[in-house]
């Protein structure tokens, strides 16, 4: 039996958050020319795309996308990005993931990009649940949501609308 998928954002909720998740970046990187948008592979990455397509229409800002490809079942695995460490370096970069759960994936993207000098490093995520194992924080959030260790968050991005479900 399928568990039951209580919806938590609309498309339209989501949208909402999208918007106010690209102003508090700009807010935050209103003296810079470029920044970098590190979307984490799959989920992550699309909203990654759909910030920084809000960001382009308020701002003057050229934004700079990135995959994060991390393993999310085994994120000790080594973790490569779409562009090489010297495009990102030295800029504004903020890494991006759908949902914030145990933390995991989240602070080991951000060990990832220690290696490399940045002007400034951020988090965005749409969901934070209030359950992490690893002392890791979204600078900037759509929801936080208190849940049970049971319970699961799952953000479906699907042509041009999007769910975000607690089962």
């Amino acid at each position: 039996m399928e568990p039951k998928k209580n919806i938590i954002l609309t498309a339209e909720q989501i949208e909402q958050k999208v918007k106010r998740i690209a102003y508090q970046i700009y807010e935050v990187n209103t003296k810079e020319k470029e920044i970098v948008l590190a979307g984490i592979i799959g989920n992550g990455f699309t909203f990654a795309k759909k910030i920084a397509t809000v960001l382009e229409e308020i701002s003057t800002i050229k934004v700079l996308m990135c995959e994060v490809i991390i393993d999310k079942k085994n994120p000790l695995q080594p973790i490569s990005t779409s562009i090489s460490k010297e495009i990102y370096q030295n800029k504004s970069l903020i890494l991006i993931d759908d949902v914030l759960n145990s933390g995991a994936t989240l602070i080991y993207g951000v060990k990832h990009f220690l290696d490399v000098p940045l002007k400034q490093f951020k988090t965005a995520v749409l969901v934070n649940r209030n359950h992490k194992k690893y002392p890791v924080k979204a600078d900037f959030k759509g929801l936080s949501l208190s849940t049970t260790l049971q319970e699961h968050v799952q953000v479906e991005f699907e042509n041009n609308t999007a769910l975000a479900y607690l089962l």
